[in-house]
């Protein structure tokens, strides 16, 4: 369906929600939040008038409800946004329509990076997040199906899983050369006016375009400090993540152009090719490329080299015996896995089996969930067995006293001998728990509500 065709579409069901439900969309349904359908000054954006319908605007404070997300500049929270909105949403409703909204700043936060260094987010007011996400609901079903199929980032029905499958695909193959290149701040240094000229060549709505560019100019604030900004869009609003593709989308459609063979995750680009000359031409391409778009690459961790030494959305392959290319988990994420586990099993936080055991596994689940593509049984068995040592490790200590230790373990079920054993060395946990006659008792304690959910289970 052309996009012409899809805002036709778009406009009559944004009239007949008005007309059946009264267009002033309600944040919470609230006759004092209604506004008029039209004012003299009103843009005559269809669009805008389609993601501002009641039932649009709704949907948008359920996902940004269920995003959850920390307050902006305002200080307000969700809960707080919403009571406020059902007085003030009548005006914010009219100064979008005719183009005078003015978003806040956002907040400027920072996050380390797994890596080294630092990340910055810019979080916008929950007014603003609600607008955004209402906005994407309508441009999202318009820009997507324009999207070139190698992108997997940010779009609906594709996952960072479609793109480890495919890149390993290209491998299997032949294409054992890849071009690995990694954009340098590249959400910080998108340029506005060629990120505006791309999105008018696609919607050509003025209305939309308007409230975009007032989002990118919005400002960011560090110690209560608004920095203007000409160029960026912070992560951290639902737009941004779109915006990245329509930005991108030019040079996936010269490298589909060209034949190549890649896969794309927002600003993480591999190519994959048959020969290092290959591979350094199409460098040499995509760094043309992002120059139009004013983009730098960073020389330092793009290259081009084997796929057996480079690591994608966190995965690594391997060439398993027949030549048969497999997954596993890259050794950086591994280390970071480790890394927080032994975080979070520390011997000294004085908290109590159940409370080591809930706190760990909410992030033992998700890491498993998204690296559930690992074709490394043994990696699965290992890390199992290291994360049941450590919680036995916990326990013994927080018995801590010869006798207690007997008298638990004989609970559990261990022989008397055993138990006597393990109690006459109670502080040498970690060689204590290396036993096995140690560990099979210890199984059925109250570990058993983490152990009994273990990543080897998950990989098989």
């Amino acid at each position: 369906m052309s996009i012409r065709k899809a805002r036709r579409q778009m406009c009559a069901q944004a009239q007949r929600a008005g007309v059946a439900r009264g267009e002033a969309a309600r944040v919470p349904v609230s006759d004092a939040a209604d506004g008029p359908r039209h004012g003299s000054a009103d843009t005559g954006s269809t669009l805008l008038e389609a993601a501002l319908t009641r039932e649009n605007l709704q949907r948008a404070l359920k996902r940004v409800r269920a995003n959850k997300g920390a307050a902006g500049v305002d200080g307000l929270d969700i809960d707080q946004t919403v009571r406020h909105l059902v007085t003030a949403w009548p005006a914010i409703r009219e100064q979008l329509l005719s183009g005078t909204y003015r978003p806040m700043p956002v907040r400027r936060v920072t996050i380390p990076k797994p890596d080294g260094g630092e990340r910055e987010l810019g979080i916008p007011t929950v007014t603003d997040r609600l607008i955004q996400q209402a906005l994407l609901q309508v441009l999202q079903p318009l820009l997507d199906p324009t999207f070139s199929e190698h992108s997997y980032g940010f779009r609906p029905g594709r996952r960072a899983h479609d793109a480890v499958l495919a890149a390993q695909s290209y491998v299997q193959s032949g294409r054992q050369i890849v071009v690995d290149v990694d954009l340098e701040r590249f959400f910080d240094r998108v340029n506005h006016d060629i990120l505006i000229d791309r999105l008018q060549k696609r919607i050509g709505d003025a209305g939309v375009i308007r409230l975009i560019r007032a989002y990118l100019n919005s400002g960011i604030m560090d110690g209560g400090v608004v920095q203007p900004r000409d160029q960026g869009t912070p992560q951290g609003g639902p737009l941004s993540p779109l915006l990245a593709n329509v930005l991108l989308d030019e040079v996936d459609k010269e490298l589909e152009r060209r034949g190549h063979c890649f896969a794309r995750y927002a600003d993480d680009a591999n190519v994959y090719v048959r020969s290092r000359r290959a591979g350094e031409r199409v460098m040499a391409l995509l760094r043309r490329l992002y120059g139009r778009l004013r983009l730098q690459v960073n020389e330092t961790k793009s290259a081009v080299a084997s796929v057996l030494g480079r690591k994608f959305l966190g995965y690594s392959l391997w060439v398993a015996s027949g030549g048969v290319v497999k997954r596993k988990v890259a050794a950086k994420p591994l280390l970071a896995f480790k890394r927080r586990i032994r975080e979070l099993t520390g011997r000294n936080g004085g908290r109590s089996m159940k409370d080591v055991v809930e706190r760990l596994r909410p992030y033992v689940l998700g890491w498993k969930a998204y690296f559930r593509l690992a074709q490394t049984p043994r990696v699965w068995l290992d890390l199992d067995k290291w994360m049941r040592h450590r919680l036995r490790v916990i326990q013994l200590k927080q018995w801590r006293r010869g006798p207690t230790i007997y008298r638990e373990l004989r609970a559990l079920g261990a022989l008397p001998a055993v138990a006597q054993q393990v109690a006459a060395n109670s502080r040498r946990w970690w060689r204590r728990c290396q036993k096995s006659c140690v560990l099979r008792p210890v199984k059925r304690s109250q570990v058993m509500a983490l152990v009994n959910r273990s990543p080897n289970r998950i990989a098989n």
